[in-house]
């Protein structure tokens, strides 16, 4: 099966996906589809709930600071649960209000630098509504990532929700594609047990596909 032996080069508790890293980063842009969120087939997931992350960013991978806007697929209180957000940490995330998202919706985020301050934009391409904002951000620009994430709540990273295949496709990083390599490819572990896992780059290099679970998903058509 095409992407079934997929590289995993880095590991993390709480991230899959692609970081390319090197330095003066001053834009990147995603593209994906909401994930539907599946039910937990732990009685105690479903009592606690179970979250996950799909985003776009800059820094993160190799420093401590990063900005980032996405979406995110939990399972809260018997039921999924969806919504847009920005975050630069150390600040927690904002939720986009204005800009209800669900399981299916074509989702394009884009971050650039101005001068100085940095415009965040995500837009429903389903819905044809759009958010966007303009913050302060001084990180150092060493990385570019497309994540799907595990959050951190409190001091603890939560249960990933079981969703769907996320395929991020047509990225790109200052203004060019990104020319992803297998390299640049993260698996998430918890412990032992491999639980989100990326796919080979598309053969276009500006794309890939990500599974819950430990086998790799084939990458997605150019």
């Amino acid at each position: 099966m095409p992407g079934a032996a997929a590289v995993k080069e880095w590991t993390s508790r709480n991230w899959s996906g692609y970081a390319v890293t090197g330095t003066g980063f001053t834009s990147v842009t995603g593209n994906w589809h909401v994930p539907q969120a599946q039910a937990p087939t732990k009685k105690r997931h479903y009592r606690r709930g179970t979250f996950s992350s799909s985003w776009v960013g800059i820094d993160g991978y190799n420093n401590s600071s990063l900005i980032q806007a996405g979406t995110e697929q939990d399972w809260l209180n018997g039921h999924a649960f969806y919504r847009a957000w920005w975050e630069i940490l150390p600040a927690p995330e904002t939720p986009i209000r204005s800009l209800a998202v669900n399981p299916g919706d074509g989702i394009t985020v884009s971050i650039t630098q101005g001068a100085p301050d940095w415009t965040i934009t995500v837009t429903d391409t389903t819905t044809n509504r759009s958010f966007t904002t303009t913050q302060l951000y001084v990180g150092p620009m060493t990385s570019a990532e497309w994540i799907q994430e595990a959050p951190t709540i409190g001091r603890h990273v939560v249960t990933l929700t079981p969703d769907s295949t996320v395929v991020f496709d047509s990225g790109t990083v200052d203004g060019g594609n990104p020319g992803l390599l297998a390299s640049e490819s993260g698996a998430m572990f918890k412990g032992r047990h491999r639980i989100s896992t990326p796919s080979l780059p598309d053969t276009d290099t500006d794309g890939f596909a990500i599974a819950y679970g430990s086998a790799a998903p084939g990458p997605p058509g150019s």
